[in-house]
């Protein structure tokens, strides 16, 4: 089932959703507060999933090899090389794009407080920021995007991330006076159970509790669906057919 990121919370706390397989914690505190630590929240902590989430600013490699100083956010500094990613509906700023406004996105913050000669794009999807980078890497033209790791896209094509300030836990307690001016932190991915499943398909929940993979088992998956079009049946088929060790252990006994 399809469903917003945030919208899960609510329907996994009323049942009407028995799980979430993959939450990314940037951004979610206040769901988890609501709906895991609450007395009147429903939902389970069901464990980590495995792999470990990392967003931030990525471009192509080519343009650190022409421009090294690019490597970090200092280089962004200087108009003259973020205008080199400036665009018709950018004027003399960078464009920096990203997808929809309600993703858990903290760059307006990021680039302001920073003073960085960028103006961000929103795109609107992931779909949206993958078909501008294809076009602007079969002509090794500038983009500098929002994306996230781990991504098939990694496979397809030689992406540098941007070095950020340093992460920290004061950096994003500025959030509310929006005083971000930090890297994105590291995302251990978990799940999200409906609390009441344990009595409804105990088997289910033991199941769901116990999956654990590695982030080289998605990237594997993903590029298996993204660059090989493998339906996702057929990607997790493959992925099962060669791992009977790793999945034999989430059964229940």
């Amino acid at each position: 089932m399809d469903i917003d990121e945030n919208a899960q919370w609510a329907s996994i706390n009323t049942g009407d959703i028995d799980a979430s397989l993959e939450v990314w914690p940037s951004g979610h505190a206040d769901n988890v507060a609501d709906y895991i630590d609450s007395a009147d929240g429903n939902v389970d902590d069901a464990g980590l999933i495995g792999p470990v989430g990392e967003i931030g600013w990525f471009m192509p490699t080519y343009m650190v090899e022409r421009e090294p100083a690019l490597a970090t956010w200092e280089g962004f500094a200087d108009p003259e090389l973020a205008g080199l990613f400036a665009t018709a509906e950018t004027g003399d700023k960078g464009q920096f794009l990203s997808g929809d406004p309600s993703w858990t996105i903290y760059d307006e913050q990021i680039i302001a407080n920073l003073n960085l000669p960028l103006e961000i794009v929103y795109v609107g999807s992931e779909a949206g920021i993958l078909a501008a980078l294809d076009a602007a890497y079969s002509r090794e033209d500038p983009v500098l995007f929002y994306f996230w790791t781990p991504h098939s896209a990694f496979g397809s094509y030689d992406l540098t991330r941007v070095a950020l300030p340093a992460y920290s836990d004061e950096c994003y307690a500025r959030d509310a006076e929006g005083g971000i001016d930090c890297d994105y932190p590291e995302d251990f991915l978990f799940k999200i159970v409906n609390a009441d499943l344990i009595e409804n398909a105990p088997d289910a929940d033991i199941f769901l509790r116990s999956m654990n993979y590695s982030t080289a088992d998605q990237i594997s998956m993903l590029a298996a669906i993204e660059n090989d079009g493998m339906s996702v049946e057929d990607a997790a088929a493959q992925w099962i057919e060669a791992n009977e060790d790793v999945w034999s252990a989430w059964l229940p006994s």
